[in-house]
């Protein structure tokens, strides 16, 4: 008989909802099993293999991808159609050093790709904002899933702060990411930034344990798992630019995969993946990582795209804006050229200069 995903539970919110047991899938179809004849004969298709992270927020992700993929093509729904396959990358396994000192993206991503490239899953669901501008040869990812709300919660230890501007001197915020340190500082030099690195549980565990006094977190995540009412407020973009492919969930295949290129394609929001597209498209022109804080959000208003993005300093003590906008066909060539032009106004001297920065020097935090 084939391995398939045994004990789990599915329900409209992925909050209250924890696998009682996710198998590790079965390895190459061809080396996997051996069957009789007459077992394979009478066996059901083969089963599609979801690859994703094991995190609460990704495994929603993962769940809500098959709730997809069963509503629009309902021979999926047969017991074993579908099976959930859970890993571990770098990333989850090493928390008590910062994304940048760990080497910058990829660190989500690269047990995922290996995984699908060996034939071991079919496709895999990812956090867009963790997934590289660069694919591994042989991969796609021809699939965004709409997109949940984009901007930054933030929350406080006992929610008597409602704004950033409120919080007062010296006050301590945890972040593992660059670009809200960057923004936060340029906000308030005074705040001290601390490496806040875990999945969402551990991180407001940490804030109501006192670590910090307030954190930040994409509420898009949080509402996916349930949890949006543990913001103090939600924050626009001129508080704080969001991530590049924030809220955004991708799926990626093998480029030569007829039949996961078929689910997927029936799956793809348009509007979400312009807008992902463009953000993407502005993130490589500058060449950006996990060491450069970076933002860049676009959305489609009357029919145009429209971009914000920005890149600063890491203490915030220099930050460059830029706004572009045009029609949704020139999505890539809009991001590519915001980035171009932000990159030139910024100047080769800040560039140096990050590359001369040591990562204490870059991150000026502690690990919490």
């Amino acid at each position: 008989m084939r391995i398939i995903v045994a004990a789990f539970v599915v329900i409209g919110s992925a909050a209250a909802f924890t696998p009682a047991f996710v198998p590790k899938c079965s390895t190459q179809r061809n080396t996997a099993l051996s069957m009789s004849d007459d077992e394979a004969s009478s066996s059901s298709p083969e089963p599609l293999r979801i690859g994703t992270r094991g995190s609460p927020l990704a495994l929603a992700q993962a769940y809500e991808t098959r709730k997809r993929l069963i509503a629009s093509f309902p021979e999926l729904e047969t017991e074993g159609a579908i099976e959930i396959c859970v890993m571990k990358t770098q990333g989850d396994m090493i928390l008590d050093k910062s994304l940048m000192e760990l080497g910058g993206k990829g660190l989500f991503t690269k047990e995922l790709d290996t995984a699908l490239l060996n034939n071991e899953v079919d496709i895999c669901v990812h956090s867009m904002k963790d997934v590289p501008t660069w694919l591994p040869e042989g991969t796609i990812l021809p699939c965004n899933l709409p997109r949940e709300d984009t901007n930054d919660a933030f929350i406080h230890k006992d929610g008597s702060v409602k704004t950033i501007a409120d919080l007062p001197d010296n006050s301590v915020i945890g972040t593992a990411s660059l670009r809200r340190q960057a923004q936060l500082m340029a906000q308030n030099p005074t705040f001290k930034c601390v490496n806040f690195r875990g999945n969402v549980q551990t991180r407001l565990r940490k804030l109501d344990d006192g670590v910090v006094d307030a954190t930040l977190l994409a509420i898009a995540g949080l509402k996916r798992m349930g949890m949006d009412g543990c913001a103090t407020a939600v924050l626009d973009w001129d508080e704080m630019l969001p991530a590049v492919s924030q809220g955004a969930i991708g799926i990626q295949c093998r480029s030569d995969d007829e039949r996961s290129l078929k689910y997927l394609a029936a799956l793809n929001h348009p509007e979400t993946n312009s807008c992902v597209i463009c953000e993407r498209a502005f993130l490589e022109a500058l060449d950006g990582n996990c060491k450069t804080p970076i933002a860049g959000q676009a959305r489609i208003i009357d029919g145009k795209i429209v971009f914000r993005g920005l890149i600063a300093m890491p203490d915030g003590s220099l930050k460059y804006d830029i706004e572009k906008e045009g029609s949704v066909e020139d999505a890539a060539e809009i991001g590519r050229t915001a980035g171009e032009e932000v990159k030139a106004q910024a100047g080769d001297k800040f560039f140096e200069m990050m590359v001369e920065m040591s990562p204490q020097q870059v991150l000026g935090q502690i690990t919490k």
